[in-house]
């Protein structure tokens, strides 16, 4: 065993790069590289490989705004349930299409794949280009097929901090109130990509370093890019566990 992941136990694919957002505080920037999406299929069978090896606790699904090619979603979710890998995450900011027939069955497909801990990002920096009564119409779906959801804001400076976007942040999130559903603690905005064009003067002092950054000599995460990139390889060239084996400083 590679001893840099000996204490793997975390799966994460980044779906795709492309958005229905616009947002200034995206760490990505403006998501010039938007046109690709994993491959559903090698993303699975390269999941399949890594857990028949290592104890894998989670397995996340994110973008860009992954429903975008739910299809995508849906095969990774659909291994993972299969594997009995606990924790099967989607983050998602809810805005995929308008059409209430697409959000319904997605939603549905989502609790069929066994999607069983749905991260909702809503906040004042989404909410500026991506519309909320949508937002609002998959959330109320998905808590209809009784997937675990909770809201997940992206806090500037700290959650506790008062700037005008927390503000706008807190008044979104009381608006789904009558929903009931939890929130989450969220994510500190970082300075890197947008956030340090758009909000540079948020980070003058102390400003949040990015939290998830891992100590390359003690991996406990993987990371699937749409372009197959992972671990300094490339797993649409190469076997995963190749890559893993072969993974150095």
């Amino acid at each position: 065993m590679n001893q840099c992941l000996k204490n793997l136990n975390k799966i994460e694919f980044v779906v795709t790069y492309a958005c229905t957002g616009r947002c200034k505080h995206c760490s990505e920037g403006d998501h010039t590289s938007c046109g690709e999406r994993i491959d559903p299929q090698i993303a699975a069978d390269a999941m399949r490989k890594i857990a028949a090896e290592y104890d894998i606790k989670t397995v996340m699904t994110f973008g860009g705004e992954p429903l975008l090619y739910a299809d995508a979603v849906y095969a990774i979710m659909i291994a993972a349930t299969e594997l009995n890998i606990p924790k099967r995450q989607v983050i998602t900011n809810g805005y995929f299409s308008k059409n209430g027939d697409k959000i319904r069955e997605v939603a549905e497909r989502l609790a069929a794949c066994g999607v069983n801990n749905l991260l909702l990002s809503v906040d004042a920096f989404h909410q500026e280009t991506i519309p909320l009564d949508v937002v609002k119409r998959f959330a109320a779906e998905a808590k209809a097929c009784d997937i675990p959801i909770r809201l997940q804001p992206a806090w500037l400076r700290s959650a506790t901090d008062d700037n005008p976007y927390n503000r706008k942040t807190r008044e979104i999130l009381d608006s789904f109130a009558d929903m009931e559903i939890p929130v989450g603690e969220g994510n500190i905005v970082f300075p890197e990509g947008n956030a340090l064009k758009y909000l540079a003067e948020y980070f003058t002092d102390n400003h949040p370093e990015n939290p998830y950054v891992e100590d390359p000599r003690d991996v406990h995460c993987v990371s699937f890019e749409p372009n197959g990139n992972v671990l300094g390889g490339n797993v649409y060239e190469r076997d995963i566990m190749e890559i893993i084996k072969d993974y150095a400083l």
